[in-house]
């Protein structure tokens, strides 16, 4: 089974090789697929550096949102499965093999386990769960897995989306009586965020996708688990991240893609 790993890149210099190390020691047969959004650091020339070096690896070229990436990388695949990781991420060895795994026991789509690297506080923090027919859909698409007649048939990622474009795409799969299968050894280590400014501007943006969502999916507070939410460690970090997921969420809600929303990746 052939699995086509697209990446998302943009001025990931001090990132990519670490992450392109990890992947080429995967278990084949594999194509990578290294979509950059026209960097403008060094990440084209270590890319093709590996390029030269390993025949899975192929840069392509595609400015725009994630979304729009994503899809470019798709569309040249040539794999029966497609994954996707982004360009902060290190993959574990044995992440495809479980992946492969995974699918040849019937899984349609399959999620990782993903492990932050960073801050301690910021570590703890737990992503804000969404559910849809008993369905997480909150899994990443740092480290995930689709068939690919999947995605053929559900269109790919919607690139309006400016973020939860992963989630989007989830609820489509599942909506579409494709199940969203769990596995704990398909891991993923992802680097967080090492400013503020870095932190703060994520929690903003994912706080503007969580209100596209319910733009184009209707309300979506009723697929949110309130005891969860409650039980998780609240921290100050908790508490000032989702504050500030709430100011990018409401002011969405008023300004919809206009001025400071109409941030083209």
């Amino acid at each position: 089974m052939r699995i086509s790993v697209v990446l998302t890149l943009y001025n990931e210099e001090r990132n990519v090789a670490d992450l392109l190390d990890s992947l080429v020691v995967q278990e084949p047969p594999l194509e990578i697929l290294a979509v950059d959004a026209y960097s403008k650091d060094r990440t084209v020339a270590i890319i093709k550096e590996y390029e030269k070096r390993y025949p899975t690896v192929k840069l392509l070229m595609c400015g725009g949102k994630r979304g729009k990436s994503r899809n470019y990388g798709i569309e040249r695949a040539t794999g029966d499965v497609v994954a996707f990781i982004d360009g902060d991420c290190i993959a574990n060895p044995f992440w495809m093999k479980e992946m492969r795994e995974a699918v040849q026991n019937g899984a349609d789509v399959v999620a990782g386990k993903t492990i932050a690297m960073g801050l301690r506080s910021w570590e703890e923090l737990e992503r804000v769960e969404l559910n849809y027919k008993g369905f997480d859909l909150s899994f990443p698409s740092c480290n995930i897995a689709f068939r690919k007649e999947v995605l053929d048939e559900i269109g790919g990622f919607d690139d309006w989306f400016i973020t939860a474009e992963d989630i989007d795409l989830n609820l489509r799969a599942v909506a579409k009586g494709h199940p969203l299968r769990f596995n704990p050894r398909m891991i993923v280590y992802h680097r967080l965020k090492s400013t503020l400014y870095g932190f703060f501007k994520q929690a903003f943006w994912n706080g503007a996708g969580r209100k596209q969502l319910t733009m184009k999916h209707g309300s979506m507070w009723t697929r949110y688990d309130p005891l969860r939410m409650f039980k998780q460690k609240m921290t100050i970090w908790s508490f000032t991240r989702l504050a500030v997921a709430m100011a990018g969420y409401l002011g969405y809600r008023l300004f919809g893609e206009r001025g400071p929303y109409s941030k083209p990746r």
